[in-house]
């Protein structure tokens, strides 16, 4: 899965999984263009990583703003000449709480992000690698993007549609030579649970830790590097005859 000399774009590229598929992209030779809406936070992490000024830039960027994000897509474009793999990864989990009481506030800001973020990435991605005659994206839903999630309402409707961006975009963008598949995590060993499971168990947020854990089938949370290696896969050329597919990768959870 060598991707040397390839140009990589990734959004929420400072957060857990973000974070781990830079480095697994860096480590493969890829050249990358990192989006999050925390500019200090990507350049402490290309700091952290050793990331070369030459191989790499740091775009602050709001993904539900869609003039921000074809700025970032012509800024990849302008830097590497083409974009090879696009990880639209960029998400927020919100409050967690029961339908009825969830505010039209926190109703628009995981839209905005969550859906309205992947489209725009999806919009303007896909014009360039038409253009260019092929790539690959992954796009990040969640297994509440397969299954109804209690208290997560919001965000459970936000990963469905990420499942229903990929299959439309794939089945338009296969004759251009363009793959676009999704993966589905589970619980990730990450700051996004860290807040999920607060809302689950205020007075003891380990405690919600472990009930996550046991609806597991291997009674454990994933490292983000276990979800980047999936994401490795489906963009690399050994994952040529898979687009329009979604990836579980949650531990047996939607599977017992």
């Amino acid at each position: 899965m060598q991707f040397k000399g390839k140009a990589v774009l990734i959004t929420g590229a400072a957060g857990g999984i973000g974070k781990a598929a830079t480095k697994a992209f860096h480590d493969q030779g890829a050249n990358l263009v990192l989006v999050d809406l925390n500019k200090d936070a990507l350049e402490a992490m290309s700091a952290e990583l050793g990331l070369e000024p030459d191989r790499s830039v740091v775009i602050a960027a709001d993904v539900s703003k869609e003039t921000e994000v074809q700025n970032f897509v012509a800024s990849t474009k302008a830097r590497f000449g083409k974009i090879d793999v696009f990880f639209n990864n960029a998400g927020v989990e919100g409050e967690t709480g029961l339908l009825v009481d969830t505010s039209a506030e926190t109703l628009d800001k995981i839209l905005d992000v969550n859906i309205k973020g992947c489209f725009f990435g999806l919009k303007y991605v896909l014009k360039e690698m038409t253009a260019q005659g092929g790539g690959a994206v992954v796009n990040t839903s969640s297994m509440a993007g397969l299954i109804g999630f209690h208290s997560l309402g919001v965000y459970t409707a936000s990963k469905h549609a990420v499942i229903g961006l990929t299959r439309a975009a794939a089945a338009e963008v296969a004759p251009a030579k363009i793959r676009v598949n999704a993966v589905c995590p589970g619980t990730v060993d990450t700051r996004m649970m860290r807040g999920i499971e607060s809302g689950f168990s205020e007075s003891d947020p380990a405690g919600g830790k472990g009930q996550f854990e046991n609806l597991t089938g291997l009674k454990r949370y994933a490292q983000p590097e276990e979800i980047a290696d999936l994401v490795l896969f489906l963009a690399s050329d050994k994952a040529s005859y898979i687009t329009g597919s979604m990836y579980t990768i949650d531990g047996g959870m939607t599977g017992m």
